[in-house]
């Protein structure tokens, strides 16, 4: 009967068995043509956010949902690799990938308590749920699960099984990757990580919302024993360093990515830029996109315009304290995470960092900052901070700290050093104006430094990119090389004396006035722009007339549309920004050529392929000109001589396809206005800039009208840098914020550095088709080359001024008061108090 019994029992199990396995190979069949091919698990596309980085490798920002690094098996510390193994598929070097005892455990836990404790997942079930399978819980689900993760294992090494888990799943804080959770938790690399905190890191899959560290340190403590104990039971590990691990305290916070170079503005147009070439892919495909910038250039620019506006401020008074709280009552109990809260609302903007007075004691204030740090602050701190009564007036000098502040104030706060380079702090607040720079190379348009902006957090307006404002008498070098080209030369004479502009449609009238509320009477052409001259530049426009010089001016890339078509364009009445004006100003720098600004150098794909890759025009001065002779009147000026001369004209056309830049001025023009602008700095109103000891620079300042905007425009050869101060709602700056007071500190500051590599060019040597001449400083007349009373000039070959001794050109002088022109006889034929132009 046994014997019966037991052979029955034994044909049922077969049976059973083969029943069980052609259910099974049934089930396979039917899900068969719903598995994806595993080969695609090699090429799979990680999703990882898009790098920017400067021209010399700094990061400057990422863009993308999904923190990820991805990283090799290789790569990866052992130590790591057993510890996700220890938590989550202790078997897994061992199971086909499908381990059965943890599926009957999980299966015997469910039945035995009605509770899902155990999971039955290998990793690279996992694996193949993460990278196939949707997260909805049925049954049919986990067949595929199990027979995919089978496949997976028949295809793919154990090796390449891990490396995929451990780049793909997620770990908290939009970290995908052990890579991103440790510089996330950290800011570390994977190598860099110590025991506990591999543990802890291995412990966040089960739950990454509460078993993270940053988010509940408990019960991230608590996962991360387990992990340890687990580890200490595979002989992972050994007691002691268990022990240690186990130990260690769960102190960490979210680490944002590693930013080198402060350059958000450049950032968000990258941005904008590889959305409109990729579109959304570009916030998951990994691209990285190498910039023009320089993170040297960069860095300094930023310090250089926090710096010109601080000054800026501290000229114009203390407005007000940042804010008032209640001291806590047990300060000393105050953690970090307490300060932090307390100080919320007075985050850090650029330079500034808030702070809560705790006490002052001989006139020297105690201060805490939002990380609970302690500092402390002096009475030399606040030696400015005279209280602003208006723009322009200002208040008595604060006695002692507590004229200003009293426990529980809450102050801004900025690091400044001295002459022996030691950091201390100083009472600051956020500057009222706004400022903006960039620089780029002229020779071909690559933007080496670009600040838009005090503080992108402040405010996301890129001034040098939107901000349309006046340049003031920067613009002027504009002017002066159309008037070179109407035949004009530096020596050419214009009367600074008073002038009225009527505007019979406005029924108004302009008098427009030097910045001195002077007239100098007859004035050089070379001496009107180094002194900013405002009614010789009036008087210049004048003559040549306001159409031709509007089509000149088109060549430098200002848009027709921006140009005003009355002589206030002659002191800059235009709307420009930072930007075009810096494209401008790359034509005097390079000898004549119009170069396109750039940011982006080149865009790399997630492997490392060049997908794009700039082409600039450069300039190229060894290129042959093309020219067209024309007759052209080359007038001198109002109720003077005029003559005619056979003139060259560029010949401006611009080929698609040449991969040199367009010459828009001839190398003639451009080197005598760039000497001109030389003459700026060695004895006009830019002469502060000769700190920097250099013979080589040229610029311009700029004012605009009741100084609402102040520029300054320079460059050598090499490098081109416009500063702008300014306030977006156009307010007036101060009676007397210039150009060479309010910009001028700024692009001094960032040019002593960028100037550092730059060697000094030399301009012993003239262009082809310039001469030198001896003139008469008085009337610009030629005189003989020994007559020790003239001046050295430079000329086009073709057009040099009448010699003295054959003119018959009235002489023009100047009494102070009014503009007196004599005839060859001495009779006096005209006296001009004002001339009304129109």
């Amino acid at each position: 009967m046994k014997k019966r019994l037991l052979k029955i029992f034994l044909g049922l199990t077969v049976i059973g068995s083969l029943m069980g396995f052609l259910a099974i190979a049934g089930m396979y069949f039917y899900v068969k043509p719903s598995l994806p091919d595993v080969q695609s698990l090699r090429e799979v596309k990680l999703q990882q956010p898009m790098r920017v980085l400067t021209r010399d490798g700094k990061l400057i920002t990422q863009f993308g949902e999904k923190r990820r690094i991805p990283a090799t098996y290789d790569e990866l510390p052992l130590e790591l690799i057993h510890a996700f193994i220890a938590a989550e598929d202790d078997r897994f070097f061992e199971h086909p990938g499908v381990d059965y005892r943890g599926i009957l455990r999980a299966v015997w836990v469910l039945s035995t308590t009605g509770e899902k404790r155990v999971g039955g997942s290998t990793i690279t079930m996992q694996v193949a749920r993460e990278f196939y399978l949707t997260r909805k819980k049925d049954y049919m689900r986990k067949v595929r699960e199990i027979f995919l993760a089978l496949k997976i294992e028949q295809e793919m090494s154990k090796e390449e099984i891990i490396t995929l888990f451990l780049n793909k799943t997620f770990l908290g804080h939009r970290a995908y990757g052990v890579s991103a959770a440790a510089r996330v938790y950290y800011g570390k690399i994977p190598q860099e990580l110590n025991l506990a905190e591999i543990a802890t890191i291995a412990g966040i899959p089960q739950a990454p919302s509460r078993l993270n560290p940053v988010s509940n340190p408990d019960d991230s403590k608590k996962r991360r024993a387990y992990v340890l104990r687990r580890m200490l039971e595979q002989e992972y590990i050994t007691q002691a360093q268990h022990d240690d691990a186990n130990l260690a305290p769960i102190e960490t916070y979210v680490h944002s990515a590693e930013i080198e170079v402060e350059a958000p503005y450049v950032a968000e147009m990258v941005r904008n830029q590889a959305l409109e070439l990729y579109g959304e892919a570009i916030y998951s495909d990994g691209y990285q996109i190498i910039t023009s910038l320089d993170s040297t250039l960069q860095n300094t620019g930023n310090i250089s315009l926090r710096n010109a506006l601080h000054e800026y401020d501290e000229r114009h008074g203390f407005r007000r304290l940042a804010g008032q709280l209640n001291l806590p009552s047990d300060i000393e109990s105050m953690t970090d995470t307490d300060w932090r809260k307390l100080l919320v609302d007075y985050p850090d903007i650029g330079f500034l960092k808030g702070m809560l007075v705790l006490s002052i004691e001989n006139d020297i204030a105690e201060l805490v900052d939002l990380n609970g740090q302690r500092h402390q602050l002096n009475k030399e701190a606040i030696t400015w901070a005279k209280p602003k009564i208006t723009r322009d007036r200002v208040g008595e000098e604060p006695k002692q700290l507590s004229d200003l502040m009293n426990p529980g104030a809450v102050i801004y706060v900025r690091e400044v050093s001295n002459k022996n380079g030691e950091i201390s702090l100083r009472l600051a607040q956020s500057p009222e104006p706004d400022g903006a720079l960039i620089s780029l190379d002229p020779q071909d348009g690559a933007i080496l430094a670009l600040i838009g902006g005090y503080d992108f957090v402040k405010s996301k307006f890129n001034r040098v990119t939107q901000a349309q404002r006046q340049p003031g008498s920067s613009f002027k070098p504009f002017v002066y090389s159309a008037a070179l080209e109407h035949g004009f030369t530096p020596a050419s004479i214009f009367n600074d004396a008073p002038v009225v502009f009527e505007d019979r449609e406005l029924e108004s009238t302009w008098r427009p006035q030097n910045s001195s509320q002077k007239f100098y009477g007859p004035t050089r052409m070379r001496e009107a722009l180094t002194k900013s001259r405002n009614l010789v530049s009036i008087r210049i426009l004048q003559e040549m007339g306001i159409n031709s010089t509007v089509d000149y001016l088109t060549r430098f890339g200002f848009p027709a549309e921006n140009i005003s078509k009355d002589l206030s364009l002659a002191l800059g009445s235009a709307a420009m920004s930072p930007m075009q004006m810096a494209k401008a100003y790359a034509i005097f720098a390079n000898g004549g050529f119009k170069v396109e600004p750039y940011f982006i150098d080149y865009i790399e794909d997630s492997k490392g392929n060049r997908v794009f890759e700039a082409a600039p025009k450069t300039a190229c001065p060894t290129c042959p000109l093309r020219f067209k002779p024309v007759d052209v009147e080359l007038s001198k000026i109002a109720k003077l001589e005029k003559k005619k001369i056979n003139q060259r004209v560029l010949d401006i056309t611009e080929d698609p396809d040449s991969p040199y830049a367009t010459r828009v001025i001839t190398s003639e023009n451009a080197y005598i206005v760039h000497s001109m602008m030389r003459d700026v700095i060695r004895r006009g109103t830019a002469t502060k800039a000769q700190v920097l000891k250099r013979e080589d620079l040229a610029g311009k300042t700029g004012t605009t009208n009741d100084q609402r905007d102040a520029w300054f425009a320079g460059f050598v050869p090499s490098l081109v840098t416009i500063s702008w101060v300014g306030f977006d709602d156009m307010q007036k700056l101060g009676s007397r914020e210039y150009g060479g007071v309010a910009a001028l500190p700024m692009w001094i500051e960032y040019m002593g550095t960028a100037l550092k590599n730059i060697p000094k060019s030399n301009f012993d040597e003239l262009p082809p088709g310039m001469t030198l001449a001896n003139i008469n400083p008085v009337n610009g007349l030629l005189l003989e080359p020994e007559d020790e009373s003239g001046m050295e000039e430079m000329f086009f070959s073709y057009n040099l001024p009448e010699s003295q001794a054959d003119s018959n050109t009235d002489i023009l002088f100047f009494d102070g008061e009014e503009t007196v022109v004599v005839g060859e006889d001495g009779e006096e034929v005209l006296q001009q108090e004002e001339e009304s132009l129109f």
